[in-house]
């Protein structure tokens, strides 16, 4: 039994008035007391006796509930109050019989006999078969509330470190976002100081103008889509600077979207990809066409290029894009995907499928 019924701390146990104590008190001295008048007819003039006889041993059940607040290692509290509700039947019999129990025609008190004493033995006698019984019920009955709760305590603390652990690992993911980024466009504008181009200090200034805006969303949770784009649209003016002859691009945008969550770089890392891999190594150069749909409760990102393609591209593909995969399953969970396909007669589509949630405030 002391492996079910385990101690329980004082503060953290029921009140010693609670409603449905009460409640259970009255009803359980009530019906014993209809039983006793079955069989001692003259207990139908003592149904008080009977209430406060019930509502002592609630009392005792309670009382040593809380007290003493430290008990020996022998003794687990629900033994003491089970055998305290015991010992209060009859205890508070004695004690109300005493008070309450008239002596008519001056008669002798309840115990030198007669049917009083019929009717304290009575009580005695189930009040000491049923409330060790009722008290061990309600300890049960206790026990498991109390491990539900700690169950949904348990529960909670979980959910929220698998939150932080989340976000912990979204922060790094995004993190890596930034080395990567930058490196990639400051060796754009290298390869223009380089070239002696009389471009590069335009270049640069636009660049500079561009990380001003762009570098402090690596680091937010989420941004919108409309904030994704402005960056796309600064960084492919910036790569148009760096090759006018060879790289042009359209933007393809429902108003509608504009205002859904988005990782934030997600767009860029396709865009980026599309520039670095598919239209920088293609000789001609190519086009990228960007195009932004909402349909019902899903948004299309598509991030298309007329470059070289995968066959000569998908080497230096993994980075950006697994990132950004991690980074969707910790956001979206399976809600979101990403997909990459070759494009006909050339070039890469990467399709970006995600739920149409409106940004975090």
């Amino acid at each position: 039994m002391s492996a079910v019924l385990m101690p329980a701390r004082p503060h953290a146990l029921g009140p010693l008035f609670g409603w449905r104590r009460v409640l259970v008190a009255v009803g359980l001295s009530l019906a014993l007391w209809g039983v006793l008048v079955g069989l001692c007819p003259p207990a139908i003039e003592l149904p008080i006796n009977a209430l406060l006889i019930g509502i002592g041993a609630m009392l005792a059940f309670g009382l040593f509930e809380r007290w003493p607040r430290r008990l020996p290692a022998w003794l687990p509290r629900w033994g003491l109050q089970v055998m305290g509700t015991a010992l209060a039947i009859p205890v508070a019999a004695t004690l109300v019989f005493a008070l309450l129990a008239w002596v008519p025609n001056g008669e002798h008190p309840f115990w030198h006999g007669g049917h009083l004493l019929g009717c304290f033995a009575g009580m005695n006698m189930f009040g000491l078969l049923v409330a060790p019984w009722v008290a061990l019920g309600a300890l049960v009955r206790q026990r498991e509330a109390f491990a539900r709760e700690q169950a949904l305590a348990f529960d909670l603390e979980r959910s929220e470190l698998a939150r932080q652990a989340l976000d912990a690992r979204l922060h790094l993911l995004q993190a890596q976002v930034a080395p990567h980024f930058l490196f990639n466009t400051l060796a754009n504008v290298q390869a223009l100081v380089d070239a002696g181009s009389p471009q590069a200090p335009a270049v640069l200034r636009a660049l500079i103008a561009y990380l001003r805006a762009a570098v402090p969303r690596l680091h937010e949770a989420s941004t919108t889509l409309g904030q994704e784009l402005d960056l796309v649209q600064a960084y492919l003016e910036l790569m148009h600077m760096r090759m006018p002859d060879r790289l042009s691009y359209r933007l393809h945008v429902d108003d509608s979207a504009r205002a859904l969550a988005c990782p934030p770089i997600a767009l860029l890392t396709l865009v980026e990809n599309a520039v670095r891999h598919g239209i920088d190594p293609a000789e001609q150069g190519g086009r990228i066409d960007v195009r932004i749909e909402r349909r019902g409760e899903r948004c299309l990102v598509r991030v298309s290029d007329t470059g070289v393609g995968l066959g000569t591209a998908s080497a230096g593909l993994g980075t950006g894009l697994a990132n950004l995969r991690e980074r969707l399953r910790l956001i979206f969970g399976e809600c979101a995907n990403l997909a990459i396909a070759e494009q006909s007669p050339h070039g890469v589509c990467a399709q970006l499928d995600l739920p149409a949630r409106a940004a975090p405030a």
